[in-house]
């Protein structure tokens, strides 16, 4: 799980990137906005990452920024790939989306908890 931190800043480096890509490089005004719309996922959802580790200790905590990480790049990576000519992966961005309504669902119930234990 040491890896979840390092994957959270890739994130925030290609939400970056593809955010500059959108602005920049990609003239097509709807595929600009999917290009977007991805690299504002992979920007709220990397510091939701570190912030689940950073605040909610053990196990809990590594798995919460996981589940971020990893449903931040099956949505972004879906979304890019058809957004710049590549084939629809079908339900990766849907599954990827679930994954981080969960990742969000599960850091509030962290809170709630620990709230409760003082």
């Amino acid at each position: 799980m040491r890896i979840v931190a390092p994957l959270a800043a890739l994130h925030g480096l290609f939400g970056v990137a593809f955010a500059a890509i959108g602005a920049h490089v990609v003239h097509d005004p709807a595929t600009a906005a999917r290009v977007a719309t991805a690299a504002t996922i992979e920007l709220v959802h990397a510091p939701a990452a570190l912030l689940a580790l950073a605040m909610i200790t053990g196990l809990r905590g590594r798995v919460i920024g996981a589940v971020f990480v990893l449903g931040a790049a099956l949505f972004a990576s879906a979304v890019y790939v058809h957004a710049l000519g590549g084939p629809s992966l079908g339900p990766v961005a849907p599954i990827g989306g679930t994954l981080l309504m969960l990742a969000w669902a599960a850091l509030a119930a962290a809170f709630a908890m620990r709230a409760q234990q003082g």
